[in-house]
């Protein structure tokens, strides 16, 4: 994946993350800004941290590679490599794979990380390939400890790598019978075959009974190889070990040679086959001229029978990835529109239960209650006008089923009562003073009589003038007589009274109103006698009348007032 590719992913993540973290998360505006600035923070961090790495691991120059594209075998050599590559580069090229020379042992692992960051997509198109040359070691205990180190560095590269990457054995001997390359090969499912330059692969049997007894002599050399090869290299990867997982080869290939560069005199295939065979010295077992700089070819016949890749391009690979961060961004924005569903339900039913707690005759609580329902109302109502939000979309809304159960409740509201409407005030009944007239007035006369100021007096002590008040002095008789001296009369003896008040409590003339009403208006029969006697009445009230009775506040009205006290305490 080239820089660019990885690029746009970070981009398209973090736009991604910018919609799902504005536009769903269930959370405050500043608290989304602030998760989204961590995401993009840990995106970049993770960007930079990865590119660092790599470029602190890079091991080898691996700038010969071939294209992303490249689907077939790629071999990563190591162990007992020749002295001599065939070019500068640690890459090789080849018609049917890629070969590529690993010099240290120990940096396996990085190695095949630094190839899987250029190409992401040669995972499952990756093999190893362990060489031996049994005469370029004389102490086989290193040479073991050399080989376990290989197996724990393969065994990581599996791991980390998620792939299977098969393991090829490789055993090379020089020999000074043979003039030209001998490989033979046992493949799972396949048995032993043997391969010779520019001939096709064959049988053992078959080549060992056209090549008569330079083939047999050849064939007994290489079997010796095969043995010593299963005890001291196979077994090292097969044998159980707590510590490092098994690796089964899937491939075991032995080459026998003319000359191998490096081989010495003394190695543990020379002890070892002087030890099985009790011979020191066998014609054709041991090199001839250790000084020599041939260079073993590389068993290209078994790249055919590797894996190849079948992984995705470099752009699919990038759609792929792209598309796993959309899935991803979508189960997040899924989930949080789930929730802000899950929450919107909750809190609409909770309004609900609380306005059904409130009884209808608490008129504060529940008109309280009833506005919550009506705002969570307004709210649906304007979502399913102009649109549902984002963060409630999704096919997830619920919105919906609350409206009907919402407007339910809200028509069940029964407001309160209108408050009484205030009561106006009653209107002042007038207080009414009887005198009997016989006490004021003799008969037919309309002068007070002497003495009658004293009652007058007494029976006055509550008619006080006042503003707004006006005072009526109203005459009554009985019917005995003409009824119309009596209306006269009434009205004289009412005008005496009303002279009195007005003289002695220097009350205005204003404050008075008189009326004579003779025998029209009686209290009770006029047949007997003591009807008759409370008929001849004079009646005083008090009466409302506004801009009544204006008293002039003077030091006059008040001597005049003491007087009028000075005259009742006699």
């Amino acid at each position: 994946m080239s820089p660019a590719q990885q690029r746009g992913l970070a981009l398209w993540a973090a736009l991604l993350s910018a919609v799902v973290c504005l536009g769903f998360l269930p959370v405050s505006r500043l608290a989304a800004v602030l998760i989204l600035l961590a995401v993009i923070g840990l995106i970049a961090a993770f960007g930079f941290i990865a590119r660092r790495r790599v470029q602190d691991e890079v091991i080898l120059p691996l700038d010969n590679l071939p294209e992303a594209t490249y689907r077939q075998p790629v071999v990563l050599v190591c162990g007992d490599l020749p002295l001599a590559w065939p070019q500068q580069s640690p890459v090789l090229n080849v018609s049917q794979g890629c070969w590529i020379r690993v010099e240290d042992d120990q940096t396996l692992e990085q190695v095949a990380r630094q190839l899987l960051w250029q190409r992401p997509e040669w995972g499952r198109q990756l093999s190893v390939m362990v060489t031996v040359c049994p005469q370029k070691h004389a102490d086989s205990e290193r040479l073991t400890s050399r080989l376990l180190a290989l197996r724990w560095q393969i065994s990581l590269l599996r791991k980390e790598s998620g792939h299977p990457v098969p393991l090829i054995l490789n055993g090379q001997a020089g020999s000074a019978m043979m003039s030209n390359m001998l490989w033979q090969a046992a493949i799972p499912g396949e048995g032993v075959r043997i391969w010779r330059e520019s001939t096709a692969p064959g049988s053992i049997a078959a080549w060992v009974s056209t090549g008569g007894a330079p083939a047999m002599q050849q064939q007994v050399l290489m079997n010796s190889l095969m043995r010593w090869f299963h005890q001291h290299v196979k077994a090292v990867f097969m044998d159980e070990n707590p510590d490092v997982p098994v690796i089964a080869p899937g491939a075991l290939l032995w080459g026998m040679g003319p000359i191998l560069a490096g081989s010495l005199a003394s190695s543990v295939w020379t002890a070892w086959l002087s030890r099985c065979t009790g011979m020191q010295q066998v014609a054709g077992w041991q090199p001839v001229g250790t000084d020599s700089t041939v260079i073993s070819p590389f068993p290209d016949f078994i790249l055919p029978l590797l894996p190849e890749g079948r992984g995705l391009t470099p752009r699919e690979r990038t759609w792929r990835c792209a598309f796993g961060i959309f899935t991803l961004a979508a189960i997040a924005a899924l989930l949080s529109s789930g929730w802000n569903n899950r929450q919107l339900l909750h809190r609409v039913s909770f309004d609900i239960a609380r306005y059904g707690r409130i009884g209808m005759d608490d008129y504060g609580p529940k008109a309280d209650a009833v506005t919550v329902l009506r705002e969570d109302a307004a709210q649906l109502d304007n979502w399913a006008r102009n649109g549902v939000p984002i963060r409630m979309s999704l096919g997830l809304y619920q919105g919906e089923r609350l409206r009907m159960p919402l407007l339910d409740a809200i028509r069940s509201y029964v407001p309160p009562p209108p408050p009484p409407k205030p009561q106006p005030k009653p209107k002042p009944v007038a207080k009414i003073v009887r005198l009997d007239s016989m006490s004021l007035f003799d008969s037919g006369k309309s002068v007070l009589k002497a003495g009658s100021t004293k009652m007058l007096v007494n029976s006055l002590v509550d008619i006080k003038a006042r503003p707004g008040w006006l005072i009526v002095i109203a005459g009554h008789t009985d019917n005995t007589g003409n009824p119309r001296l009596n209306q006269t009369l009434s009205l004289e003896r009412a005008g005496a009274v009303r002279d009195w008040m007005r003289d002695t409590g220097d009350v205005p003339e204003s404050c008075f109103a008189v009326q004579g009403y003779g025998e029209s208006r009686p209290i009770a029969t006029n047949d007997t006698p003591e009807g008759r006697a409370l008929n001849r009445r004079v009646e005083i009230s008090l009466v409302p009348q506004a801009d009544a009775c204006q008293i002039p506040d003077t030091k006059a009205s008040q001597d005049k007032s003491d007087a009028f006290t000075q005259e009742m305490e006699k």
